[in-house]
């Protein structure tokens, strides 16, 4: 049986509506008294109580910028990524279409400009429509921004949990609290003021934050380009993001728009024509999605990413991490790197076609800084951050340290062995102590013992042995022919791992360690008492490279002997502004002094001769096919074949090429492999690393200075004729001494071969 009506409170008569009438207008007067007369001038205790309630709540509103995207960019100003929590671009009232600020005052609060910040006529309005079975509600725009500010705060806060929204979890107490700071509000800031902040603010989705993200998203325009139809659109969105959603519910989306038209025909924004013209428009959108993240640049993700870290890291962002991430994330922050849009395309192109087609997993890398300065202007790899099907995928940086870690997230893989690279420190180190790098040295010598009498001031234990007849091996060449009398610039330029050792041999280790140290070369992961944790080149290995070290790390390292022996740290970024402008910490050049700058100039003359005749002599950079700049270079091979380099420098700029394996322990043999349909008996650093290196020198190298480097001394260059020596062979050499040979012009007597199947470049030991 049906409930039957009273028909005293039936809405649908003449005397039901009066009693509503009375009823709601008794309610709207006891708001109104409560909102705007003061506690002293209304009597009776209820009322009285009421008041005192009111009074009670804050009328102070602190409004803070919403959250805003942080973009990061390039030297040259184009953008890498952006990143944010919510993403929101603030724009001024004035880079917004009039379209659309008519039409949310239209459709969301029609008495804006004439109501002091709650609208007791809408109340009432609401109050009558709600009674009747048709719930409609009554909040300014001014409230509304009131309460987007207040959720704003909480989010960036992370009380998330304590939003309140219209309906949901919004009581009586926080509606009064929102319609006492509106107006207050309304007293602190212009109309123009709120309306502009409501804009900024609103949600429009869930990665439309504001009225420029969403004109972005939904149309891939600007605030103040939207059209008329467009504006409506995102001005009836507000109401309901999800319901109104023009690309999952446009015929919803559709509706709400053409109800936003009419009213803004019937307040007289618009035309009738301009009505017509637009209710006929259909519903189309033109989606920009929004990509935030560095896992999302198309350009640079692994060098954002380190950006990124070098922030999260960084105290002058906040406190503790939460506190930086809210930074970075919600603070609108503009980043800029030092990082050479043209020089990162060609690093890109260069490691995308080392391994092509690569279903083993090998790992290119290449990255590239600016002597004098350390700003990287290039760090590329040749994997993927998001997966993508035949590619490979890899979250960590290959060319920067372990030591960019969050929580247990490392940002990069630590490095890899630098194989023969490591040798210029040794030579630097002869130079250092005023030998001349002719001089003569027996390269046929392969045994130190455990008793060895190296010199070493450091006092550190020197760890390691060459010695076959105590059990450990015999010091290797890669090929037999070289295990012979040679000068000091030879065994560098052939990269002969016997001279190395002789090298080593006449000097002091501890000369070595702090010529590495100086020069930045670290490896291994960082504790709080060594952040930077030490090469130690005591440790007989580590002559020719067994120590893990980064790209990053080894390019800068050179960089050094580019600048006349100044290291310079690297950098990667050059400035960061706040949402207002105001510039906070960025990083700055420093630079000190490592290496004598004769010292550096010797090495520079030596490596030089790796390419012009040694084992990088297939791999000269060149500017046209005859032309050649200059250029200083050192090749290097891990024992396993599996870590392979080139690492050079003009005057302008010094670069680290990596090709091998960068998966677990690294531990899988670079040799009998196959890599881009050749084979390889042993890859080496001129095969991969090197053309990597050679092309990307050519095109970028040029921009950035190739002049010549200054002389050395001519007591470096120069030494006393030597004639040569025959030996009998002792307990430390297994090979007979041999005259020195003549120059052949390419230092290892090896031709190039379209499927290279020898391996002429050193091996560690």
């Amino acid at each position: 049986m049906a409930t039957g009506k009273n028909p005293l409170f039936d809405t649908a008569t003449t005397l039901g509506k009066l009693i509503l009438f009375l009823g709601v207008s008794s309610i709207c007067g006891v708001l109104v008294a409560g909102l705007l007369v003061p506690a002293a001038a209304v009597s009776g205790s209820a009322a009285s109580g009421s008041i005192q309630f009111f009074d009670t709540l804050p009328a102070e509103l602190k409004v803070e910028p919403p959250s805003q995207s942080t973009t990061i960019l390039a030297s040259d100003g184009s953008v890498i990524a952006n990143l944010y929590a919510e993403n929101r671009t603030r724009v001024s009232l004035d880079q917004m279409s009039p379209y659309i600020k008519d039409a949310v005052i239209a459709i969301e609060d029609t008495r804006f400009y004439e109501h002091g910040g709650v609208d007791t006529t809408g109340i009432l309005r609401a109050l009558i429509s709600t009674a009747r079975g048709n719930k409609q509600g009554a909040s300014t725009i001014t409230q509304q921004y009131v309460n987007n500010v207040i959720n704003s705060s909480l989010e960036a806060e992370g009380k998330s949990d304590q939003v309140l929204l219209n309906g949901v979890n919004k009581g009586v107490g926080d509606k009064l609290r929102e319609m006492k700071l509106a107006i207050a509000l309304e007293k602190k800031f212009s109309k123009e003021q709120i309306l502009e902040g409501y804009l900024n603010i609103v949600f429009f989705n869930r990665d439309a934050y504001g009225i420029e993200a969403a004109s972005k998203f939904f149309f891939s325009t600007t605030a103040k380009d939207l059209t008329l139809p467009q504006a409506a659109l995102l001005a009836g969105v507000v109401n309901s993001p999800s319901f109104y959603d023009p690309i999952t519910n446009p015929e919803n989306a559709k509706n709400r728009r053409d109800l936003v038209l009419g009213a803004m025909v019937g307040q007289g924004k618009i035309t009738q024509a301009e009505y017509d013209a637009a209710v006929a428009t259909p519903v189309e959108t033109n989606v920009t999605p929004a990509r935030q993240g560095c896992a999302y640049s198309p350009t640079a993700p692994y060098f954002c990413d380190y950006v990124l870290h070098l922030l999260l890291n960084d105290p002058a962002y906040g406190e503790d991490a939460a506190e930086r991430e809210r930074k970075i994330f919600r603070g609108g922050l503009t980043i800029k790197t030092t990082l050479d849009p043209n020089a990162q395309t060609v690093a890109r192109e260069q490691v995308n076609g080392s391994a092509g087609d690569n279903p083993d997993k090998w790992g290119a890398a290449l990255v590239s800084v600016q002597p004098g300065s350390g700003k990287i202007v290039a760090m590329a790899q040749n994997t993927v951050w998001l997966p993508e099907e035949g590619k490979f995928n890899q979250t960590q940086n290959f060319n920067v340290d372990s030591q960019d870690a969050r929580g247990n997230d490392l940002n990069g893989l630590g490095g890899f062995q630098p194989g023969s690279t490591m040798k210029p420190f040794t030579f630097a180190q002869w130079l250092n102590e005023g030998k001349s790098m002719n001089t003569l040295l027996n390269g046929a010598v392969r045994r130190y013992p455990q008793n060895f009498p190296w010199r070493n001031t450091c006092q550190a234990p020197t760890i390691g042995a060459y010695d076959a007849s105590a059990g450990t091996k015999d010091l290797q060449n890669a090929e037999e022919g070289y295990y012979k009398y040679m000068t000091v610039l030879d065994g560098l330029a052939n990269s002969i791992n016997t001279i190395t050792f002789a090298t080593a041999a006449q000097v002091d280790l501890c000369g070595i360690q702090k010529i590495v140290d100086a020069v930045g070369i670290h490896g291994g992961l960082p504790t709080a008492e060594s952040p930077n944790p030490q090469v130690p080149m005591t440790t007989l290995g580590n002559l020719i490279g067994s120590y893990q070290t980064s790209p990053l790390t080894m390019a800068s390292a050179f960089a050094t002997f580019a600048n006349d022996g100044r290291y310079c740290e690297p950098i990667a970024i050059e400035s960061v502004t706040d949402h207002t402008g105001n510039q906070l910490p960025a990083q700055t050049v420093t630079c000190k002094d490592a290496i004598k700058p004769e010292v550096a100039r010797g090495v520079a003359y030596a490596m030089q001769e790796v390419l012009n005749r040694g084992s990088g002599a297939l791999i000269q950079p060149r500017i046209s096919t005859r032309t050649t700049f200059p250029i200083a270079a050192k090749t290097g091979t891990n024992d396993t074949n599996g870590s392979t380099w080139v690492v050079g420098y003009t005057s302008g700029l010094a670069t680290a090429s990596w090709f091998g394996d960068p998966l677990g322990n690294q531990g899988r043999l670079g040799q009998n492999v196959t890599i881009n349909g050749n084979f390889y008996r042993g890859v080496d650093g001129y095969m991969i690393a090197g053309p990597q290196f050679s092309n990307f020198m050519s095109a970028i190298a040029p921009s950035y200075g190739t002049n010549p480097f200054p002389a050395p001394p001519s007591s470096m260059v120069n030494a006393p004729y030597t004639p040569p020596r025959k030996t009998t062979p002792t307990a430390e050499s297994s090979a007979p001494a041999q005259a020195p040979a003549k120059d052949t012009g390419n230092g290892s007597g090896n031709e190039p071969a379209p499927q290279p199947t020898v391996a002429p470049d050193e091996k560690k030991k």
